[in-house]
């Protein structure tokens, strides 16, 4: 990953369409563009099998949200950290992550232009 002075973005958000996310997240986590692929795949042929765009619209707005999170490394270490407390078994915690990370996701939505999940 690209390392950035003074806590600035690695990258302008890209705008959300397929090509530009995969652009970027070619450039910010290059080992999520598997999964990014697959996850494409699965919504393309959700898709056409309901002859509806939902599938690929959430999938758009879930890497754009991904890709705001990422683009910060200071954020994203702070949502990795969330998401493990997250797993930690003890309910307070588990709680407090939850709220954080929902707090965060809430944050991405709304800075890339989004309705709140």
């Amino acid at each position: 990953m690209t390392t950035s002075a003074a806590g600035q973005p690695l990258i302008p958000q890209p705008p959300a369409t397929v090509a530009a996310l995969r652009q970027a997240i070619s450039q910010i986590a290059p080992a999520a563009l598997p999964a990014f692929t697959r996850e494409l795949d699965q919504a393309a042929d959700q898709s056409r099998q309901g002859s509806d765009l939902a599938p690929l619209q959430r999938f758009i707005t879930q890497w754009a949200v991904y890709v705001h999170i990422q683009r910060q490394p200071g954020l994203a270490a702070d949502f990795r950290r969330w998401e493990a407390r997250a797993e930690s078994g003890d309910v307070a915690l588990v709680r407090r992550a939850a709220s954080e990370l929902g707090r965060i996701l809430d944050a991405a939505h709304s800075a890339i232009g989004l309705p709140s999940r």
